[in-house]
């Protein structure tokens, strides 16, 4: 009886930690159950920054937090193309596993690890050498650069982790799987938060021992998923000959990825242009800058988490021709993300001043930036709506509806209207304009996209963006 016992909690932990076919059962509980693990390491994720700049804040000071934050837009800027082809990666995977392609989905695996080991390889020789120009092009205040450059450089320097993190992360999640990504991203933020403490603290190394110790943190992740699909030979076959990329799935991987990392570099240009008007409001203004952008961050998770559960539900519905499955898995989990991004918006409104004081001992610094996380709260539901129909759109293969979307209202929209609103508030009191411009920019941006995500949904172009075409599968799994 014991033994039987014991076999069945076995069964159930290898079940937890195996793909996910998403082309059968309730479409609502099947999103959910895949976005509660994404929540939960997009929880992890956003620790790694939030504990560089919590124990910068305490134990530097306010200047080191704000070297943190500064440094963030340009690192974003940078990594872009690896989102990209994470995302890219992500749907190949999806639609080819819910095909039932087994020969398809190792060649795309395998082309997606060597472009990533190609690309880090680059990356890492070439950032070093661009960052204290940015920083210097962005206005950076000449009492935080040394910081900001120190920071940028070991990141870059160790940033093959965190791209390989991503994309094998990317094919775990294509692969239905959210869980094994957890675990091994709770274990390495677990990790990083104690070697934050220690090299800070205890070693004096200030905002470059955060920067090292994600980093090593970022590594050990990397080489866990490794490990995790080596051992995954049922669903796919992980050989050399997989490794030399075909033209066609690099090609695929290109037209899914670009668009999507593209939508990112459109996200994160804007925050870099932005970043230089948020630079000329002096230091206190960019340390409450960062302060609301960390708590943004955990705010924004349930958007990101089920965008990224659509993505994954729909590329595999679409891959197995359930077309009807993936509108009503669309309508069930945007219903489903905008209850749970109301229920984060009051808790916002109602404790965000706690929330604030975690990061700093300054109570103007406090007050600033409630006041700015205040301005923001009304977009989180429309950031959700955004988010799923987009992973919905994604899913299908359509990364370039997205990615116009991300330009109108980024681009178009915010760039002009912050420097307008400050423009047109300048006064003997502020001279650089009312430092509001900021956050009412980045709301109006956020409603603008959610409206016109709806009506490229509704339109329904992205229904015809399958990788398959009409011919049979040629291999199935």
């Amino acid at each position: 009886m014991l033994e039987s016992e014991n076999k069945t909690v076995s069964e159930k932990m290898k079940a937890l930690f195996a793909p996910v076919d998403m082309t059968q059962g309730s479409p609502g509980k099947q999103i959910v159950a895949f976005t509660i693990p994404m929540l939960l390491g997009n929880i992890a994720q956003q620790l790694y920054n939030t504990a560089d700049s919590v124990i910068v804040g305490q134990f530097v000071g306010d200047n080191a937090l704000a070297a943190v934050g500064s440094a963030m837009p340009i690192l974003n800027l940078l990594l872009v193309l690896f989102v990209g082809i994470s995302v890219g990666a992500g749907i190949m995977v999806s639609q080819y596993f819910g095909a039932r392609q087994k020969e398809e989905l190792s060649k795309s695996i395998g082309c997606c690890i060597t472009m990533t080991a190609v690309s880090s390889v680059v990356m890492m020789a070439v950032t070093p050498f661009v960052t204290k120009p940015l920083l210097l092009l962005l206005n950076t205040p000449e009492s935080i650069l040394d910081w900001c450059n120190s920071y940028l450089i070991i990141l870059f320097c160790g940033s093959a982790g965190l791209f390989f993190f991503n994309i094998l992360g990317g094919i775990l999640r294509g692969l239905g799987d959210s869980v094994s990504a957890l675990l091994y991203l709770l274990i390495a933020t677990l990790v990083n938060i104690v070697l934050d403490y220690v090299f800070v603290a205890y070693f004096d190394m200030g905002v470059a021992g955060v920067a090292l110790a994600t980093v090593i943190a970022q590594c050990l992740s990397a080489i866990l998923l490794f490990l995790k699909l080596c051992g995954m030979k049922d669903v796919f076959t992980m050989d050399k000959k997989y490794l030399l990329p075909e033209k066609t799935y690099l090609v695929s991987l290109l037209r899914l990825g670009l668009p999507s990392g593209l939508t990112q570099a459109i996200f994160s240009m804007s925050m870099v242009v932005v970043q230089s008007l948020t630079n000329s409001f002096g230091e206190l203004f960019i340390a409450a800058n960062v302060i609301v952008m960390r708590v943004d961050g955990f705010a924004m998770m349930p958007a990101f988490s089920f965008g990224t559960a659509m993505t994954t539900y729909a590329g595999q519905n679409v891959g197995a021709r359930r077309m009807d499955r993936v509108v009503q898995g669309a309508r069930q989990g945007t219903l489903l993300a905008a209850g749970v991004s109301t229920v984060i918006t009051l808790a916002i409104l109602l404790w965000g001043r706690y929330l604030m004081a975690i990061f700093t001992k300054t109570p103007e610094l406090v007050e600033l930036s409630f006041l700015l996380m205040k301005i923001l709260a009304a977009g989180y539901i429309a950031m959700e709506i955004t988010q799923c129909l987009s992973g919905i759109m994604r899913g299908a293969g359509d990364t370039m509806a997205p990615m116009w979307i991300s330009v109108v209202a980024t681009v178009i929209v915010r760039i002009p209207l912050a420097y307008g609103i400050a423009y047109f508030t300048r006064s003997p009191q502020q001279p650089g304009g009312s430092w509001y411009c900021i956050s009412v920019s980045l709301l109006a941006a956020w409603v603008l996209g959610a409206c016109v995500t709806v009506l490229c949904y509704r339109i329904g172009w992205w229904k015809k963006k399958a990788l398959w075409k009409d011919d049979p599968p040629s291999d199935r799994i």
